[in-house]
């Protein structure tokens, strides 16, 4: 296994020269990589209609085609769900990645074609452990099994050749044999559909393994790790797994789990990075040691990108800025055109770049995940900043957390309702509570000018949940496992009405 790990990190490394050259040459690569992709698709129906074949730049690009949400390009998509070759994108579509970033019951089905799979998801996985092994030069990563916590597949019910499922399970489905021998559960375990039966199926598969490295979403992770704690009686998971050293993650930010898992896996040699892979695109990995949240964005693998400022979010046709224009500290939605057929698709989320030479971002929240019902426009980055502020502070641990407006009623002011489910809870909870608050107040001009003198908002209103409450939550909605995720923050109060029901 030593011969293997040191041929595997060798062979890893040798990618690190062609992240560098984008990390140099970024609009060099991003031009080229945009005009590969409106050759590709100048034949497609999409293409022919915006007259792909005569855009010769970015600016005329974005005069023929409009921003897109799903439900834009929903008929194409639907279209190619049921086998019509050459609509988005050139052939025909085997694969549709069902979209979780959101608890809603409608779900999104997105496109993943066999350039998409091999060029963006693929490359993005090779590219973190390039990076990591880079980083960490005497990782014994490959001398085990790498654990990863997946979504499960489905036949497309339109059409019997193609499948839908997280794109963690497309991932899973489509690995070489020599990868598939690299990593646990097996892929009948990783891909049931069942969460309970699958969590009780990896302990059994999964324990027993040398596993030196975990991918998955934090709160998953954390439930299956707590999990096997509960079954075999030790204390950490280090008794269980002395070689573990890797944990990849994404989906919801870590910040707020940071602690739970360092009480998991007690190691000063246990090594976090940070991915942006979604259902559209793989399009972030943390290049740093040591900085938190923030990620390279990688601009090799078939997305060419644009960004819409902040004071455009709801305009009805919003401008969209190139890579070049972009600032720093500036919250952007973000907006793709990628090598599935998804053209200037806004995706949801919003990120801030934390540098422009290279290029890295953090993610900033969602478009549509915010709490501006008095003007406050709280937005994710400061919840979660706010929430790990006050945990710091008072010794607590969460395990998750939604917080969502309370409205005017009569006399009663307005203000934010949150529950909160600790793994510790905080040793002082009106510290915790004034903390969250001040902290809120100092971050955000906006909620501190509605919070003077509690004119327009009282103090936030704070519920302790039971453990397993969002956990339960999920269960009742169906949204167990995958990457399926409690919405932070909302400006409707529908997520946080059904919590406090289970309470």
């Amino acid at each position: 296994m030593e011969i293997i790990n040191s041929i595997m990190t060798w062979v890893m490394k040798k990618r690190i020269h062609q992240i560098d050259l984008f990390r140099k040459y970024p609009h060099d690569v991003q031009s080229e990589l945009f005009n590969n992709l409106i050759q590709t698709a100048k034949n497609t129906e999409w293409g022919q209609k915006h007259g792909y074949a005569d855009i010769t730049s970015p600016a005329e690009y974005r005069r023929r085609v409009p921003i897109s949400t799903y439900e834009d390009l929903f008929p194409e998509i639907e279209r190619a769900m049921k086998g019509e070759a050459n609509v988005l994108w050139p052939g025909t579509i085997s694969w549709f990645s069902k979209s979780s970033g959101t608890t809603n019951a409608r779900s999104k089905f997105i496109p993943v074609s066999k350039e998409a799979l091999e060029d963006c998801h693929y490359k993005g996985g090779k590219d973190m452990l390039s990076i990591y092994t880079n980083l960490y030069p005497e990782t014994k990563l490959f001398t085990g099994k790498a654990l990863s916590i997946g979504g499960s597949l489905r036949e497309n019910e339109f059409n019997p050749n193609a499948q839908c499922g997280d794109v963690s399970a497309i991932l899973m489905n489509n690995l070489p044999i020599w990868a598939e021998v690299a990593r646990t559960p097996p892929l009948k375990v990783a891909l049931m559909d069942k969460w309970e039966e699958k969590i009780e199926a990896m302990l059994e598969t999964t324990i027993p393994e040398n596993v030196t490295s975990i991918s998955g979403v934090p709160t998953w992770t954390y439930v299956l790790l707590n999990r096997i704690l509960e079954v075999t009686g030790k204390d950490n998971i280090l008794e269980i797994w002395p070689n573990l050293e890797f944990f990849a993650h994404g989906a919801v930010a870590f910040g707020p789990y940071r602690e739970l898992f360092k009480k998991l896996i007690p190691s000063d040699n246990m090594h976090y990075l940070e991915i942006y892979n979604a259902s559209e695109g793989f399009f972030g990995i943390q290049d740093q040691a040591g900085t938190e949240d923030e990620m390279l964005l990688m601009l090799d693998y078939g997305v060419y990108y644009e960004f819409i400022p902040a004071d455009q979010f709801e305009a009805e046709e919003p401008k969209a800025i190139g890579l070049d224009e972009v600032e720093l500290n500036k919250n952007y939605a973000l907006v793709i055109s990628t090598n599935a057929g998804l053209w200037r698709y806004k995706i949801g989320d919003t990120i801030k770049f934390t540098s422009l030479t290279p290029y890295r971002i953090k993610i900033s929240g969602r478009t549509k995940h915010f709490i501006n019902a008095f003007g406050e426009e709280v937005i994710i980055e400061n919840a979660e900043a706010a929430i790990i502020k006050a945990c710091q502070e008072t010794n607590a641990i969460i395990s998750n957390f939604t917080a969502a407006p309370l409205y005017f009623e009569g006399k009663n002011r307005g203000g934010h309702e949150w529950v909160i489910e600790f793994a510790q809870e905080p040793d002082n909870l009106d510290k915790f509570k004034w903390l969250l608050d001040e902290t809120l107040r100092e971050i955000n001009s906006d909620y501190d000018a509605k919070r003077q003198n509690d004119i327009a908002l009282q103090a936030p209103v704070i519920h302790i949940a039971p453990k397993g409450t969002f956990h339960n939550w999920l269960s009742h909605k169906g949204k167990l496992g995958g990457q399926h995720k409690v919405p932070r923050l909302s400006n409707s109060r529908e997520h946080l009405e059904e919590i406090l029901q289970l309470m």
